[in-house]
């Protein structure tokens, strides 16, 4: 059923009925150079059958095993992350991983500052120039640190990148996240850079009050610059993994470009891009 509205939704796209739109891919490509937590465990594919299919036979197949930590590079934490009575990954619900995306721009004051952390000044400019957060948002931070990527020492700023307690690098102040946790409504909280505590942190704050409040995370998003800081709808494709802290992420934005074919509207209607994104969704956990 699933499939057959996906279909559907595709045929008006492409037909002209419903609206034009651009979309964005937001993710580090996952491999042997990808990003995570020097705690944790890498990245490994294994060639479990790749070639012909049997002695003989000349059907060509490719079969692989991957082993990988569940937090690394582009990926979502689970709240169960760092609070063990909040959602594993198989029980987000599904329609807290698509929603208006807010992209909060702090490049400018991240020059001066490495260690910088958002402010609730920073949101309230946000909202004076696009109006309040919507419920439901996926709240990035682009601090301009996806360029950096994948150099490790980059990312994490530092000449080890074993050694935690030299990690220098940008993210959320914790007071901004309990002011947004008390005065709005948000599904997921993002960053560009390797952590949603910034780098000198040690009691991991942001992460431990998010996932008190079953708020998803997002770390390590890339090519926010190409996407607008309001008014794009962004869908993250997470694996239902049965009781996991979370998993690596295919994040994609999409973008409304003009006016609708349809004349009926400059930007289609959220439900739509919506719906769209929360069957792309289902197609990929179910």
């Amino acid at each position: 059923m699933a499939l057959f509205i996906l279909a559907t939704f595709t045929v008006l796209l492409y037909s002209g009925h419903c609206f034009d739109y651009k979309v964005v891919d937001l993710t580090h490509i996952h491999g042997n150079d990808s990003i995570y937590w020097p705690t944790h465990t890498g990245y490994e594919l294994i060639y479990s059958q790749r070639g012909n299919f049997g002695p003989g036979d000349d059907l060509w197949v490719a079969a692989y095993t991957l082993k990988t930590t569940e937090h690394l590079g582009t990926h979502l934490d689970a709240p169960v992350h760092f609070n063990q009575y909040s959602w594993t990954t198989h029980q987000i619900p599904i329609d807290h991983l698509v929603g208006p995306g807010v992209i909060i721009d702090v490049k400018d004051k991240v020059k001066n500052d490495l260690d910088y952390r958002v402010t609730v000044a920073d949101i309230e400019k946000w909202e004076e120039n696009n109006g309040r957060i919507p419920n439901g948002a996926i709240v990035i931070m682009n601090s301009g640190w996806h360029e950096r990527y994948p150099d490790k020492k980059r990312v994490f700023n530092t000449e080890d990148p074993i050694d935690t307690k030299t990690f220098h690098f940008p993210s959320w102040h914790e007071d901004t996240v309990a002011w947004m946790v008390a005065h709005r409504t948000i599904h997921v909280l993002g960053v560009d850079s390797p952590s949603l505590d910034y780098g000198q942190s040690r009691k991991f704050p942001v992460h431990v009050l998010i996932s008190s409040e079953n708020i998803c995370g997002l770390e390590n998003v890339g090519y926010l610059d190409r996407i607008p800081v309001s008014g794009a709808i962004i869908s993250i494709g997470a694996m239902k993994t049965e009781d996991g802290s979370g998993c690596p992420a295919r994040v994609i934005a999409l973008i409304p470009q003009g006016e609708s074919t349809s004349g009926s509207s400059k930007h289609p209607p959220f439900f739509i891009l919506s719906m769209l994104c929360f069957i792309y969704n289902i197609l990929l956990t179910y």
